[in-house]
């Protein structure tokens, strides 16, 4: 069991989460669901109340907790993908049955978790020793919803558009 485990709090779908996270991710599965022994603020008796699952060997437990908190943009997820395949897919996957577009590489799924499905290529790019490709690579980033690699590519390249 992992020392540290991130608490996603939801309101009443934490299940479906979880699935829809399952359905996503290799290595991935449910772990326990834990049922409320009573009636409590959030649930009945009998409720889902948690859900520890593993995503791609990270460990999460999705908390039951009511409408009292939301999600936002403070935390996020990363993903790191190996190559534009994998970001379409996720990026893709992650924004069905209602998730939202953002800016850089940004996502909020449906329940409102927020991801950043980034290539490794692009950190290759702000990482290297090109500091002027660098920085092109980046200003071309800051214009992308979905990151495209071979645009980030021409960019870091110098290669006009």
């Amino acid at each position: 069991m992992s020392k540290i485990t991130p608490c996603l709090w939801f309101n009443g779908t934490a299940e479906e989460a979880a699935q829809f996270y399952l359905s996503i991710f290799p290595e991935s599965r449910i772990d326990r669901i834990h049922r409320a022994a009573a009636d409590n603020p959030s649930s009945s008796a009998g409720d889902v109340l948690t859900v520890d699952f593993t995503l791609a060997g990270q460990p999460f437990i999705g908390l039951n907790g009511g409408p009292e908190f939301q999600f936002s943009e403070a935390v996020s997820f990363s993903i790191d993908c190996a190559d534009q395949v994998e970001v379409n897919r996720y990026w893709d996957a992650l924004v069905q049955g209602g998730g939202e577009h953002s800016v850089c590489g940004w996502l909020k799924d449906r329940f409102g978790v927020s991801w950043q499905v980034i290539p490794r290529q692009l950190l290759e790019m702000l990482d290297g020793p090109d500091r002027e490709g660098a920085a092109r690579a980046m200003r071309a980033m800051l214009e992308m919803t979905k990151i495209d690699i071979e645009k980030l590519r021409e960019a870091y390249e110098g290669i006009p558009v």
